[in-house]
């Protein structure tokens, strides 16, 4: 079995003691991150390597940066969307053994009909064309990260509310749904899920308390990997935790062959 999470971790100078003691307890083999918010200089490396983790990254100070920590060797490592001229640093992608992974933090977009929102737009154009090639090298591509779209009216605490705002606008939905056509499958949807299971909650107003939060993390895999998909959920306690972030963990389980288990796997 291989576990795979991902995790908005919104400043991992603040979150590290957290993603250490949540991934003792949860035992993932692939974990990426997102917002770590840490120049490339100032990543701990060390100290995830004392905790027997292996890690690339991706970062810039104060804004962004993406991370993966894994049991086994990255090879192939991408951070950029090809032909998008981006100095945010958004994507990483690497392989294990047979697995490709990919770690995303899509940009929010700020509100509809605002320069940040047709940039968002634009990423999402790139980013799909990428997903398309990667899809194209390899079968086993597993696709995570905060993807700033909550797909469904069933991922939306208030979907009347939140319509044709950012984050639940039709255009953005529609954009998600393009990835999904490349012939990805949002894993948590692959099974029986209960209402109102969300990965964000605001600050503000005790939303996670009151359990209004959106769905907008997400676990996509390709055919190949759907097929062995076992489970996908998302874990709200760290959101309840001392000083947490505004993102809870997503979770997938996969029953792969050995071969893929090496680069990390139990």
């Amino acid at each position: 079995m291989l576990r795979v999470a991902s995790w908005n971790v919104n400043s991992l100078n603040v979150r590290l003691p957290q993603v250490l003691e949540w991934a003792e307890q949860q035992c993932p083999d692939l974990l990426a991150l997102q917002e770590t918010k840490l120049a490339d200089e100032r990543f701990p490396s060390q100290r995830l390597a004392e905790a027997g983790w292996q890690e690339v990254h991706a970062g810039q100070k104060t804004y962004n940066g993406v991370a993966i920590l894994a049991r086994g060797e990255a090879h192939d490592i991408v951070t950029d969307l090809p032909g998008l001229e981006d100095p945010q640093r958004r994507v990483l992608a690497a392989t294990y053994g047979d697995l490709r992974l990919v770690n995303l933090y899509v940009p929010n977009g700020s509100e509809v009909g605002s320069e940040k929102f047709d940039y968002k737009l634009r990423w999402l154009e790139a980013l799909n064309d990428f997903l398309g090639e990667e899809l194209a090298r390899h079968e086993q591509v597993v696709v995570v990260g905060d993807f700033n779209i909550a797909p469904a009216a069933a991922d939306v605490h208030d979907p009347e509310a939140w319509e044709g705002r950012v984050l639940f606008s039709e255009t953005e939905r529609a954009a998600f749904q393009r990835l999904l056509d490349l012939g990805l499958a949002d894993t948590f949807r692959l099974f029986d899920q209960p209402e109102g299971v969300y990965s964000w909650w605001d600050y503000r107003m005790n939303l996670f308390r009151r359990g209004m939060g959106l769905r907008i993390d997400h676990i996509l895999a390709s055919p190949a990997l759907a097929k062995v998909c076992t489970r996908s959920t998302v874990d709200p306690e760290p959101r309840g935790w001392e000083r947490p972030s505004d993102h809870a963990p997503a979770v997938a389980d996969f029953d792969l062959p050995a071969s893929t288990e090496a680069a990390g796997g139990t």
